[in-house]
């Protein structure tokens, strides 16, 4: 008798949904494949749709709760808070797509407009007196969130390391590294260097516009280019992805680079939103969090395969808007933690009861 084996996620040990039955899609990938690229977009759209009732009901409180709350200069703020948050998430859901999962991206968008800033901040400001070109210091962010999401990817992929357990380690090291070469001080950073965080096209946060072209090209990526859809293929089955000829590990490794990528641009428009860099941003401010939240609420699946950026974006929106409520509010910070979880919490349940256990995962 033949001895079969069960194709398993590499990152939580847990046998995939279609290995999970005997069906026509491992014996026959090639037909299957595109069904399992189409389903995750189309399968989160319920969940969406749950989230907009909760959406309408947080505006109803906000305008209870204080008459600045619908005005233009207090939604642009929300856009312009939540913006370097969803550059993040949006790079967290290509890697959540796949399976995986990156806890770093929250030390990532630490470190990199750190290591830019010194570089680029006179000596007497805390800066190592290179005093090099705010360009050439936008291009090495870049590359170190290109560094860390590639050394992540090469481990968990190529090595097969554990992928929660060696990102949380990587986490720590990498806010080690930012506090360590600053010796835990706070970099002012202005002009060029500030410019996509602080600057406003007439009413409108430039940080918010770049945020939505950037949920937007990656959504139009996934829907429509080949490597997107491989993306959602090697996500919801490996194997047959394998089978059908996609490059498995480069499209898993790519996601990591690009999430990396997209970390380092999110924390390059939180240094300039509040004209510097200090250790706490990123990891000490748990960003992590939300990024999970947002991510998850908005429909895409831990498991991978399901789920798209418009419900990401929706979930980006839901935690902004909760935050802007609370602060208009004046709450006090003892009780903000216990609400947003709640919050969270609420939304899960809804899109649950709605949607069913296929959008809940």
């Amino acid at each position: 008798m033949e001895k079969t084996t069960t194709p398993r996620n590499t990152e939580t040990g847990e046998p995939t949904r279609a290995a999970a039955a005997d069906g026509p899609t491992s014996r026959n990938p090639q037909v299957n494949l595109r069904q399992l690229a189409l389903s995750g977009g189309a399968l989160s759209v319920l969940r969406e749709a749950a989230l907009l009732p909760v959406l309408g009901g947080l505006v109803i409180v906000g305008a209870i709760v204080s008459p600045v709350f619908l005005t233009v200069s207090n939604l642009t703020g929300i856009g312009q808070q939540i913006s370097a948050l969803g550059v993040v998430v949006v790079g967290q859901s290509l890697i959540l797509l796949t399976g995986g999962m990156d806890l770093s991206v929250e030390s990532t968008y630490g470190l990199a407009p750190m290591v830019a800033a010194w570089l680029i901040v006179p000596a007497a400001a805390y800066g190592n007196g290179a005093m090099w070109s705010p360009y050439l210091g936008l291009l090495v962010l870049l590359a170190v969130g290109a560094a860390v999401g590639l050394f992540n990817g090469v481990m968990i992929v190529k090595a097969r390391l554990n992928g929660f357990i060696f990102t949380l380690g990587m986490t720590i090291v990498l806010e080690g590294l930012q506090n360590g070469i600053v010796k835990g001080q706070s970099l002012v950073v202005t002009g060029t260097f500030a410019w996509l965080g602080s600057a406003q096209l007439g009413s409108i946060p430039v940080s918010l516009i770049v945020a939505v072209g950037i949920f937007l090209l990656f959504g139009l990526f996934l829907r429509y280019h080949a490597a997107g859809r491989a993306i959602y293929a090697v996500g919801g089955n490996p194997v047959a992805a394998r089978a059908s000829g996609i490059n498995v590990d480069r499209v898993r490794i790519g996601v990591y680079v690009a999430g990396g990528v997209l970390a380092a641009i999110g924390g390059l428009m939180e240094a300039g939103r509040v004209s510097s860099v200090t250790g706490q941003q990123g990891y000490g401010e748990g960003i992590i969090f939300p990024v999970f939240a947002a991510a998850v609420i908005g429909g895409v699946s831990l498991r991978g395969g399901r789920g798209n950026l418009l419900g990401a974006a929706t979930g980006v929106v839901l935690l902004g808007v909760v935050q802007n409520i609370l602060n208009l509010g004046n709450v006090s910070s003892y009780w903000i933690d216990a609400i947003n979880g709640s919050v969270i919490l609420i939304a899960l349940l809804l899109a649950r009861i709605v949607g069913g256990q296929s959008t809940a995962e």
